[in-house]
């Protein structure tokens, strides 16, 4: 578990953090609070080098994407720097990025009741 507790107060410099390879090639990330190594609760910057993809795949309990920098996209669209979007439970999709991207990801974070997709 990474910064799990959420009653202490937690300051990351990702600047300072070394990026860790995903098990997809291509695909990096900077953990910021993660519950299980491959599941669960997580939150992370997650970085895409250029002409990667990622076969379709759900997030059981969520997830919500900020685009940071480059073009993040999927069979919905392109979704540049500044993008905001959520997955509801169910939603698949297979991910790339033509020119790399960097991006702030949580999963399985949502209240149970949050049921719109934006």
């Amino acid at each position: 578990m990474i910064n799990m507790d959420f009653s202490q107060r937690v300051v990351i410099r990702t600047q300072q953090q070394a990026w860790q390879a995903c098990p997809q090639k291509g695909v990096w990330r900077k953990p910021l609070a993660r519950e299980e190594a491959e599941r669960g609760h997580a939150t992370s910057i997650v970085r895409y080098d250029a002409g990667t993809s990622f076969s379709a795949h759900e997030h059981p309990l969520r997830e919500e994407i900020l685009v940071v920098d480059g073009t993040f996209s999927d069979e919905s669209g392109n979704y540049h720097a500044g993008s905001y979007f959520r997955n509801l439970e169910g939603y698949s999709h297979a991910l790339y990025s033509e020119n790399g991207c960097v991006l702030l990801v949580k999963v399985h974070q949502f209240q149970d009741e949050d049921y719109q997709h934006i």
